[in-house]
Parts: structure tokens; C-alpha cells; sequence
């Protein structure tokens, strides 16, 4: 294996296992495979990048930063030379961390220092500029991230919130010196090193300057950003003899289909909206699930009644209806209860015969996909086809081959539901 990836969320292992699959033209990407959690054994033979997925971003602090560790320990006997931390594209954490602490600790095992923290994905529409974050022409702390139920962001300046969350010193590589070319910011990378800098919060507006950054890359052991800091590294590899290229082909799953959101993001809740104008769909009370009166069975009676068509079972709502739920039951116990009950819904559909699962949110995405995992005893998820920028589809082989779509809060096009669900067919 040539690069590990330890990404604080499923949706966020998609997307940048995604980026690394497919790589830029004409050299194409890397074998790549999705892990959820890290696996006990061995990584399968021919794996060229192995992004594991773990449940850290919302996780208390010690707790990310462990599994966070152990994930790298797990990466280093594979054989990875290169090591990179993925976090969201709008940098989702607390003023307590994860990201910090998590990037400090990885940053201290692997004697790292000049490390490059770049959470920009341009095509999405997050780049960043004079070291602060932006969502499409609006700060970060203006873009609707402020009001995130779990992980509100109110500071765009990256810089300073890496301050408030580490003990590190904390530089910048501005936008002139990357778009001077990759000698330059590997000249200024080095120069924070001899500072004393262990991170380096590095402007990106544009696919070519995370190429250009990528190139300066090419040698740096550990790196931290969003999916788009991975842009470049499949071409390090190829042009370097290391990797051959290509891409792993995809296999079409056809099948019954359960579409299930946890999500409250705009584009989610618009997503919903559209779906369920033409296709069954269940709105889910939270305050009945925190009461037990909806259950996995609910659910599964719902999507059994409509197995032949696209039904989509949703816990979304507006920030308001969230927080007041949260403010009611407490944020930690609802999130629990909402995961418990999408990951044993997942094991009742597998156990019914559906094949076709597409899911939004982060942490639903989590429970989800790891208990698809598990139930099928699979640890590693093949990474297919793209249907939207930053969400592939994700198989896993065997005598009924089943898929995933990943997709985070705010990602994929007002008809991603339908979208996913016919790409999965023709995979």
C-alpha cells in the first residue's frame, strides 16, 4: 500500500477514496479501497491506497485521537509511505478539536513538522484565501455551517482556530507563493519547518493550485486537508514508476433500494423534498423513536411495503427542529438513538434482500455502512463510479453483490436520490 488515509467520517472516506480512484488525466488514479474502522487482519494484495473509516469527527477528543492512532499504526505495517489525515471541506469541529488535537498527535508520532493543512475542495465550491475559509463567494462562518448541530463553525480563520484547538505554532502559505509553483511552496514548506511551524495553513482557490501543492507533496510524509489535497498524489505515484494508473471498473448491483437521510444540511433537506414529490417517503418523528414507539421494524415495514419502487425514510429537519429536539433529549442520546436505529434498519434490509443503499450524512452514513460491513463480514468496500462530485459508488462482491452511496450533508444535485440509484444499475 502507497498512501493511508484516516478520514474522521464515512462520507468523507467516500469522497476522498473517491479523488484518489480516479486520479487526474491522462495518468489516472490508484487501486483503491474504503475500510470501515480498522481492520484486524492484513489489507487485500494489490491495494494501492487504503482510506480508513472512522467515526472521530463528533467523537470526545482521547477517543478520536486513539482510533485516530491506531488507524496510522494499522497504515504504517501496510506499508504506507505517505500518511493523510481527511477532515471535512468546511473544517467541521469544535473550538476543543477533533481536528487539532487528532492532526497534533499523527504530527508527533510521525516527527512531522511544515505539515500542510488545506481543507479546500474547490469544485464543491470551499477554497481557501488568505489562510480563512470560504463556501462559494461567503465566509465560512456565513455559509449556514454556524448553525451545525453538531459541529457549528463560526471562526473562518483557520489559522486561529488550529490555534485554539493545539499547542502548535502555526504558519501559512499564501496564495502568491503557490501560484509561483510547486518549487515555491516546497521552498516555504521547508522554511516553516526550520521556524518551527508543525502546520502550514496553505491558500487554494483552484484545482491547479492543489495540483501545483500536490507536486510540492510528492516527498511529505504526513498531510492534512479535505479530499482535494489528494488531487495530485496518484500522479507523484505514476510519473514516479510506483503505480500503474487506471482506475477500478465498477459492477452494476440491481436489486431491491432503500434510500435513508440523517442529514439536515440544506442541500439534503432539498434532496428530500424533491424525492419525495414523485416516490414514498417516511418522515421520521424523533421524539417517537427517543420514546420507542418507532423502531427498525417501522422502518422495515415501510420500505418492504415499497420495495419495488425508491423509498426514503428521513430524520432530517430544519437547524430549529434539530436544536429544539437536542435541547429536549440532549444531543449525544438523540444522535446515539438515530444511528442505532438507521444501522439496524440496514441489518433487516440486507437480511430482506435489498441491495441498493443510498444514505446522507456523515454519521448516518457511519452506522450504515458499518453495519453492512459487518453483517456481510466485508471489510473493504471497492471504490466504482462517481455520480456527483465527492460520492462514488461503493460495492461490496460476493453472491449478491451489494452497493453504497455515501453522500455527506451538503454534497451531490438536487436529484441525487434517483440519480445514485439508477448509476448503481448501470455501474
Amino acid at each position: 500500500m502507497l498512501i493511508g488515509v484516516i478520514a474522521d467520517d464515512f462520507t468523507g472516506a467516500s469522497d476522498i477514496a473517491n479523488t484518489l480512484a480516479k486520479g487526474t488525466a491522462p495518468e489516472g488514479g490508484l487501486v483503491t479501497a474504503q475500510f470501515a474502522g480498522v481492520p484486524e487482519g492484513a489489507a487485500p494484495v494489490g491495494i494501492e491506497a487504503g482510506v480508513i473509516s472512522l467515526k472521530s469527527r463528533t467523537a470526545p477528543v482521547a477517543e478520536a485521537v486513539a482510533d485516530s492512532l491506531a488507524a496510522l499504526e494499522w497504515l504504517l505495517a501496510q506499508g504506507c509511505q505517505q500518511i493523510l489525515f481527511k477532515y471535512c471541506s468546511t473544517f467541521d469541529s469544535t473550538p476543543q478539536g477533533n481536528i487539532g488535537p487528532v492532526a497534533e498527535a499523527l504530527a508527533a508520532r510521525m516527527g512531522a513538522s511544515g505539515v500542510v493543512v488545506c481543507p479546500a475542495f474547490p469544485g464543491a465550491g470551499r477554497t481557501v484565501y488568505q489562510g480563512h475559509l470560504f463556501v462559494f463567494d461567503r465566509l465560512l462562518s456565513d455559509s449556514g455551517m454556524q448553525h451545525h448541530p453538531l459541529t457549528p463553525m463560526t471562526d473562518p480563520d483557520i489559522r486561529r482556530v488550529l490555534a485554539a484547538q493545539t499547542t502548535a505554532s502555526v504558519g501559512h502559505v499564501a496564495a502568491p507563493v503557490v501560484r509561483a509553483g510547486s518549487t515555491a511552496v516546497a521552498q516555504a514548506l521547508e522554511m516553516a519547518r526550520a521556524r518551527g511551524e508543525i502546520f502550514c495553513v496553505t491558500d487554494a482557490v483552484s484545482d491547479d493550485d492543489l495540483l501545483t501543492i500536490g507536486t510540492a507533496l510528492a516527498d511529505a510524509r504526513l498531510i492534512t486537508g479535505g479530499s482535494g489535497i489528494a488531487l495530485g498524489l496518484p500522479r507523484n505515484l505514476i510519473r514516479a514508476g510506483h503505480a500503474a494508473g487506471g482506475r477500478m471498473a465498477g459492477s452494476a448491483v440491481a436489486g431491491p433500494a432503500a434510500i435513508l437521510a440523517g442529514s439536515c444540511s440544506g442541500a439534503t433537506l432539498g434532496q428530500v423534498a424533491r424525492h419525495a414529490a414523485a416516490n414514498p417517503t417516511l418522515a421520521i418523528d424523533v421524539a417517537q423513536v427517543m420514546a420507542g414507539q418507532v423502531t427498525a421494524d417501522t422502518l422495515m415495514a415501510f420500505y418492504a411495503s415499497h420495495a419495488g419502487a425508491a423509498p426514503l425514510a428521513f430524520s432530517s429537519g430544519t437547524p430549529d427542529e434539530v436544536r429544539a429536539t437536542q435541547d429536549r433529549f440532549g444531543r449525544a442520546e438523540v444522535a446515539h438513538r438515530l444511528d442505532t436505529l438507521f444501522a439496524e434498519t440496514a441489518r433487516l434490509l440486507l437480511r430482506a434482500g435489498f441491495r441498493r443503499f443510498v444514505v446522507a450524512g456523515g454519521e448516518t452514513s457511519g452506522a450504515v455502512a458499518q453495519a453492512v460491513a459487518a453483517e456481510l463480514a466485508q471489510p473493504a468496500l471497492r471504490i466504482g463510479p462517481e455520480i456527483d462530485p465527492g460520492v462514488p459508488i461503493l460495492s461490496l462482491d460476493g453472491p449478491a453483490p451489494v452497493a453504497l452511496a455515501l453522500k455527506s450533508g451538503n454534497f451531490g444535485a438536487p436529484d441525487f436520490f434517483a440519480k445514485a440509484l439508477e448509476k448503481m444499475e448501470t455501474a
